[in-house]
């Protein structure tokens, strides 16, 4: 009798802190040397100061850059802020091999905040109108994602400590005014170490995947 197969695999990578343009173009790299055997993978990387403009960015979002770099990268979406004390989660997939859809895999990584945030004891939603994750009308979570060869990079980028302050230099993700959040800010004196795993462990499990590493 033939055993039958397990979940598929996906390899949890935690790369530190890490400059922007250097994981961009390692996630072009795996995506265009990739093929049908290759493992998908989940990156959890913090990166330095950085503005990034997505595909469709406009330039009058940015208010007040100041000392802070400017990147106009591939993923979709507007401008969004990353810096030290924000976890940003990359999944690396072969969407075709999965079965899935743009709109499940962004449908996925936000519930995957949602559910985090609910272990904390905090409300959280979706928005159909501007992707992302919100805690009572105050984004927490910034979504983009880039499709290339049939195959998923970029991701999702959550608030956890990191100053907020740089966000008023923007219109975040396009939207002038929007407010920002924190997990800090929302559950003081929370334990943040393991946060990486928690999301890491959910997100598998959204995806039907055994998560490794």
């Amino acid at each position: 009798m033939t055993a039958l197969a397990g979940p598929p695999m996906l390899l949890l990578r935690r790369l530190g802190r890490r400059d922007y343009e250097d994981i961009w173009a390692a996630m072009r790299r795996f995506t265009d040397g990739r093929d049908a055997g290759t493992a998908d993978e989940l990156w959890l990387v913090e990166h330095p100061p950085v503005f990034t403009l997505g595909q469709a960015g406009r330039p009058e979002h940015l208010l007040e850059p100041g000392e802070i770099p400017v990147i106009r990268t591939d993923r979709g979406g507007q401008v969004t802020y990353h810096g030290p004390g924000q976890l940003v989660a990359y999944l690396l997939l072969d969407l075709r091999r999965a079965g899935l859809g743009v709109k499940r895999l962004v449908n996925t990584l936000e519930q995957a905040v949602v559910d985090l945030l609910a272990g904390y004891d905090i409300q959280a939603a979706a928005r159909p109108d501007a992707p992302g994750v919100y805690v009572d009308g105050a984004k927490i979570a910034s979504v983009g994602l880039r499709i290339r060869h049939g195959c998923s990079y970029h991701g999702i980028a959550l608030n956890l400590d990191l100053d907020l302050a740089p966000f008023a230099r923007i219109n975040p993700c396009g939207h002038p005014g929007l407010a920002v959040t924190r997990l800090a800010d929302l559950v003081p004196g929370a334990d943040l170490r393991d946060v990486d795993r928690r999301l890491a462990t959910i997100l598998a499990d959204r995806l039907g995947f055994r998560l490794e590493g």
